[in-house]
């Protein structure tokens, strides 16, 4: 059985997209404190790696996004692990989340009238693999042989072990997703794009959105969505105006819950003053995103506000455009 965004959306009109992947294994009591980030969990306890994906299906997400953001081939290897096992730890970020799909869907899913849940194979920037922020600044080479080679056969796996969609996310620089998508179609593999923004308008790397979204729409037939995620809460619903003002695809936004990130501790600080995340997530509907979740420092109960967000959105007859 395949899942089908286009499926989810005309049925649900607006996806509920699932939450940190991090924050939600600490819960469980995970140690990430390495370099490796959640990767570590995905080899020492793949078994967490699962929960947390059933329990994010059960919160009312409608899609999961795999353990593989900061899975490299390149990083597992300075970890210890050899090129083969490397590799296995990639496609069992889809495996697990299959089978935590599979789990939920006998129990309970396919007699609740949603649909099947969507396999979004996580794949973080370059800057993700360097573990100090990078993520969040762009400030590493743009070198376009040495983005392909890092970004290829991690990608190839996670396409080849099954996953829905490819999720090229917290993209700092316009460049970077410019080479991960050209990777997807050779792949002929559908994707999603999704970037870090600095602001309201521009990306981590102070690329325009807008301007972000022009240039993809063009030439990229398998590009199935495109959006933002790892962004203050506040700025997501200009950034959803500008990728509308250069795209027709359909958005999504997974911004974090509000706190702010200190890339040297790896710790969040709350910040004051922050809307409930629920009432985010109605204005991202109400400003045409078509999908909305959580990123760093969301739970599952941010997950049921959106949810509920949507429930809220739809039962007030707000006009929607479906793609």
């Amino acid at each position: 059985m395949r899942a089908s965004l286009e499926e989810i959306l005309q049925k649900e009109k607006i996806m509920v997209i699932d939450g940190s992947m991090s924050t939600a294994l600490e819960a469980l009591g995970a140690n990430l404190n390495n370099t490796l980030w959640t990767a570590s969990v995905l080899r020492d306890q793949p078994e967490l790696v699962r929960q947390v994906h059933y329990d994010y299906l059960k919160a009312g997400a409608d899609c999961g996004i795999t353990c593989s953001y900061q899975a490299t081939i390149p990083g597992l290897l300075k970890a210890g692990c050899s090129k083969e096992e490397a590799e296995e730890l990639i496609t069992r970020s889809v495996t697990l989340f299959k089978e935590a799909r599979d789990q939920w869907w006998n129990e309970e899913g396919k007699d609740s009238g949603r649909p099947y849940p969507l396999c979004l194979a996580g794949i973080g920037p370059y800057g993700a693999y360097l573990a100090d922020g990078s993520e969040y600044t762009g400030k590493y080479s743009m070198d376009h042989d040495f983005l392909w080679d890092f970004h290829y056969r991690r990608m190839e796996l996670l396409h080849n072990a099954g996953a829905d969609i490819l999720l090229i996310e917290t993209q700092p620089a316009l460049k970077e997703a410019l080479i991960a998508a050209e990777i997807a179609e050779s792949l002929n593999a559908d994707y999603w794009i999704s970037f870090s923004c600095l602001n309201g308008t521009h990306t981590c790397a102070r690329d325009s959105v807008r301007e972000c979204a022009e240039v993809l729409s063009k030439d990229h037939p398998h590009l199935k969505m495109i959006g933002i995620n790892c962004t203050k809460p506040e700025y997501i619903v200009s950034l959803i105006g500008e990728l509308k003002k250069g795209t027709d695809l359909p958005v999504g936004v997974y911004p974090n819950s509000g706190e702010k990130y200190d890339p040297l501790t790896k710790t969040w600080t709350h910040a004051e003053g922050q809307m409930d995340f629920g009432a985010y997530a109605f204005s991202y509907m109400t400003a045409g995103a078509d999908a909305a979740g959580g990123c760093c420092t969301t739970t599952c109960t941010h997950i049921e506000q959106v949810a509920e967000a949507r429930k809220k959105y739809l039962l007030s007859g707000s006009p929607k455009r479906i793609h």
